[in-house]
């Protein structure tokens, strides 16, 4: 249970002074539904405003804070600005403008011969100073000269959101200690209330975000020792294969070195009575799958049984297919179980895998419903693991008598610091060559300015004419519908476009879908019924079809590069050239520019996430917040590889020296896990 002295902090925000149900609207739109939450939403950036007492022109393009006297109206006839003209306490003149607001509710702020403090950017106008829509207060209120900048949703200032984060902390108790001693006095940092507070106070105070930051790793990294230390403290069944299946295998090539290399290591690890628990990361087309076959096939050759997991039907059925391929003319059983599996074939197939007749498994997260047993469950293969959090690996790890080995996989290249931090209690295995065969996808970037080029460009690849047999592409936009706060050309509006020219051979597939309509329309593409499947992002991952071989990404400059390089790799999938289009705006930051340039240099996708994180910092895990990891919210993204390391030395420290969660210090970092919820490692161990 969370230790009592944490309840102020885990009380719901409407325990904050003033926050009702209008005001909780915007703070859950923040994700910000505990007091922990608040005193956790730190400020990213501020503003400094100089206290005057006169008017100078020296200050123009400053932000200050001055009390003026309003002394007469200038008010528009046309659709205008209000302006009002104030004067400081030496007569000095300055105009405050209002774009936008009726007159009557400018007279209604600033009440002529009123003092009120006035605090805004001090511009020049001609020959005149003048303060654009100014923050007004009364005259004796205190002067924050520097004042947080927050993050926000609509219904919120910074002042707001600052005085409520200051309420969070005053409700903050002050924690025991779980730092060790000399890694605090050596880095100079304060304790964990006190960072807290001066955070608020002042945005800058490199030491107090430090610390914050180090806190959260640190917990991140104790709570993946401690899931490391008892996994490996479980015995399991080792699993040694006599290669019969293995040898009977016949490809059309041989694995790579890397394959070979990480085949080797799984083969170490399923021999070993303590639990496998290995990430294996490949890039798109790296031979993840195959490497996965060979594993479950060592789980068959010593009389055990395997299950490989998919975040959804799609992609389930797809490894079921690809499987079957593969393991063609093997004695090996493999089936199939999804949500989709109902009345007799669903019954069937429970039936057989309880009667061990079902060596391998595919499946959703059906395969781990209560009612499905197995006969003798010995290793899980986990696609697309950034899917799946510490939780569901611990569920995992909790399922039968004996915890089963745990292959994870991803194609997301993932930064060797992000891989320490998202994975730290996994062994990790990198696929970092490609299958022979397999081309580099051309990628040009193309001004959106060139659209109707890329449509006709378009037409010649699918085969516009009824003669011409044609190649099937992706058309990808970032959002489902136009929105008024948006230019972003939308899935829907282009689909239709496309479907002017092109008739019913354009699908469309986007996330707001009922998952059995999205399944038709995946279902008639990969039959090649469907030309062109316009999409939204619901195709980076878990989409495979070889004659794909033209990928359209509209906006391209709106994207990470992470997930650009994702939606890239749906296409060279097959034997032959595949081209990727990126559409840009006429406008490109530089930040833009750099993605879309090392897009167009290089394929590597481990190349493109150390690019990824350097541009973006770690904060969304490559740019889209991956469900089932929470996102680090305190750290300072170009800190993270700094205490990252830190954080895991000093995790280990408390375990093998300090008596892990039992001594002294270990009380104290209870409560740490609990305060930046990773208290999973610590129901581990309580469950065993």
């Amino acid at each position: 249970m969370r230790p009592d002295i944490l309840n102020p902090l885990f009380a719901e925000v409407t325990a904050l002074k003033g926050v009702g149900a209008a005001l909780s609207k915007p703070l859950e739109r923040l994700g910000l539904a505990r007091v922990v939450d608040v005193a956790f939403h730190l400020p990213t950036g501020w503003v400094d405003r100089f206290a005057r007492d006169e008017l100078m022109a020296a200050d123009a393009g400053r932000m200050i804070s001055i009390v003026l006297r309003p002394v007469d109206y200038k008010i528009s006839r046309s659709r205008g600005p209000t302006r009002v003209h104030a004067t400081d306490r030496h007569g000095n003149y300055v105009s405050l403008v209002y774009f936008g607001g009726s007159s009557g509710y400018v007279k209604k702020l600033l009440p002529l011969a009123e003092p009120k403090r006035v605090a805004g950017r001090l511009d020049t106008y001609g020959q005149e100073l003048q303060i654009v829509h100014p923050e007004l207060s009364e005259p004796d209120e205190e002067v924050r000269e520097r004042e947080a900048i927050y993050p926000l949703s609509e219904g919120l200032t910074s002042r707001r959101m600052g005085a409520l984060a200051i309420q969070a902390v005053e409700r903050a108790p002050v924690l025991p200690e779980w730092i060790d001693g000399g890694l605090k006095e050596r880095r100079g940092w304060p304790d964990w209330r006190e960072a807290l507070a001066r955070i608020h106070e002042d945005p800058a105070d490199k030491l107090a975000r430090e610390r914050l930051g180090y806190d959260e790793v640190f917990a991140n990294q104790l709570a993946m020792t401690l899931v490391r230390q008892s996994t490996r403290a479980r015995k399991t069944r080792a699993l040694v294969g006599d290669g019969r299946l293995r040898d009977m295998l016949k490809l059309p090539y041989q694995l790579t070195g890397a394959q070979a290399r990480t085949v080797r290591e799984i083969e170490g690890d399923l021999a070993q009575a303590a639990p496998m628990l290995r990430l294996l990361q490949g890039d798109v087309g790296s031979g993840k799958t195959l490497v996965a076959a060979m594993a479950l096939l060592i789980a068959v050759e010593a009389g055990a049984q395997g299950a490989m997991l998919a975040p959804t039907e799609i992609l389930a059925r797809q490894h079921y297919e690809t499987l079957r391929r593969t393991l063609a003319g093997l004695p090996v059983e493999v089936a199939v179980l999804t949500g989709r599996d109902k009345g007799r074939v669903r019954e069937a197939t429970l039936m057989a895998l309880a009667a061990g007749e079902i060596d391998i498994l595919v499946g959703t997260h059906a395969v781990f419903q209560d009612a499905v047993t197995y006969r003798d469950l010995a290793l899980v293969v986990v696609d697309e693991q950034h899917r799946f959090g510490v939780a569901e690996r611990m569920m995992l790890q909790a399922k039968g008598v004996r915890p089963p080995h745990l292959l994870a996989m991803t194609a997301t290249p993932i930064p060797r610091t992000l891989t320490l931090a998202q994975y730290g209690e996994m062994d990790v295995s990198r696929l970092d060559e490609m299958p022979p065969g397999r081309q580099p996808i051309e990628t040009r970037v193309v001004s959106e300015d060139r659209l109707d080029e890329v449509v006709d460009g378009l037409g010649r690849h699918i085969g516009e004419k009824e003669q011409e047999e044609g190649g099937q592409a992706y058309w990808v936009c970032p959002l489902v519908e136009e929105s008024e706060k948006s230019d972003l050309a939308a899935a829907e509006m282009r689909a239709g476009v496309l479907r002017q020219r092109f008739g019913d051979r354009i699908g469309l597939v986007h996330g707001r879908m009922k998952p059995p309509e999205k399944d038709a329309v995946m279902a008639d593409f990969s039959a090649n019924r469907l030309s062109v499947l316009v999409a939204t992002t619901v195709i980076e991952v878990g989409v495979d079809v070889p004659t794909a071989t033209l990928i359209v990404i509209e906006h391209a400059d709106r994207f990470g590069l992470a997930q650009l390089h994702q939606l890239r790799g749906r296409v060279g999938r097959g034997g032959g050239l595949s081209r990727c289009l990126l559409l840009r705006g006429s406008a490109l930051s530089e930040t833009s520019r750099a993605r879309l340039a090392l897009m167009r240099e290089t394929n590597d996708g481990f190349r493109i996430a150390e690019e990824d994180l350097r541009l973006r910092g770690g904060g969304e895990m490559l740019g889209t917040r991956q469900s089932g990891e929470q996102a680090f919210r305190l750290v300072p993204p170009d800190s993270l590889a700094d205490l990252l390391q830190c954080a895991q030395d000093d995790a280990r420290l408390l375990v093998d020296r300090d008596g892990g969660l039992e001594g002294s210090r270990g009380q104290a970092a209870r409560v740490a896990l609990y305060l930046f919820d990773r208290d999973a490692g610590v129901q581990l161990l309580r469950s065993g």
